[in-house]
């Protein structure tokens, strides 16, 4: 099947972006923007958060313009399954962070126990301080430290606490509004359960409801599981300060072996940074 043709214009204005979508065309090589050309026209009532999929009675589609369907087969109008839409997509993105988050507290526990040769404890006065804010001792040893805050950070995801501890943070009058309109998070994993049994079949009708859990999911993520992954990271690898840097295409070398690592979670990036630092890697290469 021929490659797609991306549109012309309207793929970045960074010259970079521009000058490796020409070379990967040169090459035959397809890209996100032509993956999206192709997908082109999308379908007007997923565009609109129109149809549904989530249980096997469907797919369902309401008519936007009144003239075909206004009920899915489970009774759910345009307005609930919009938002059970809506719902489920914040469901997954705070899954995603806060599962991010998980995976440094869990090295975190390793550290403080001994169990993760490579990870160590780069800021420490950080550690003290978030061992204090959740009611750790910050007078034990560093290892001690990170294992009982490891844990500590692990009852944020269950349902045993019903708050978040970096809550806490917020202006009184801010956290009272929360309190009031019911959009306190309980627990990280807590929010994401409820926001996919709210949005399942035959559960959560009112699409004001299932938004205001959409509302408490995203705040368990924000002021919870990338919350906890901003300041584990810190502890393991290093409070960032400023500095100057290189970014762009103009960091790669012709004359060096070149590791480009995508996303953000860094457990695994720091340590290829590390090794590629190593004298046996730099000769090998």
């Amino acid at each position: 099947m021929a490659a797609t043709k991306a549109p012309e214009g309207k793929v970045s204005i960074q010259p970079d972006t521009l000058a490796l979508k020409d070379k990967a065309r040169a090459e035959g090589l397809e890209t996100i923007w032509e993956r999206h050309q192709a997908q082109q026209p999308h379908c007007g009532f997923c565009e609109l958060g129109l149809s549904c999929r989530i249980c096997v009675m469907g797919p369902c589609r309401i008519d936007p313009f009144g003239e075909g369907p206004q009920r899915g087969v489970c009774g759910a109008d345009a307005d609930i399954m919009v938002a059970r839409n809506l719902g489920r997509m914040i469901a997954a993105g705070a899954a995603s962070h806060s599962d991010h988050g998980r995976d440094l507290v869990e090295i975190l526990l390793a550290v403080g126990e001994g169990k993760a040769p490579g990870y160590q404890i780069t800021d420490v006065a950080k550690l003290s301080r978030l061992a204090r804010e959740f009611g750790v001792a910050s007078d034990l040893p560093p290892a001690e430290m990170a294992k009982e805050l490891a844990l500590a950070l692990m009852e944020e995801y269950g349902i045993r606490k019903g708050f978040l501890t970096f809550s806490r943070r917020l202006p009184p009058q801010r956290l009272e509004k929360w309190a009031a309109l019911g959009l306190a998070p309980r627990g990280v994993d807590w929010e994401v359960t409820e926001m996919l049994h709210r949005t399942h079949m035959g559960v959560d009708n009112d699409y004001v409801n299932i938004l205001l859990q959409g509302l408490r999911c995203a705040l368990a993520d924000g002021w919870g599981g990338s919350m906890i992954a901003t300041e584990v990271s810190d502890i393991l690898f290093g409070t960032p300060k400023p500095v100057a840097s290189q970014v762009n295409i103009g960091v790669l070398k012709e004359d060096q072996v070149n590791i480009v690592l995508h996303g953000h979670n860094p457990l695994v990036s720091e340590m290829v940074a590390r090794a590629a630092q190593e004298p046996e890697f730099l000769q090998r290469a």
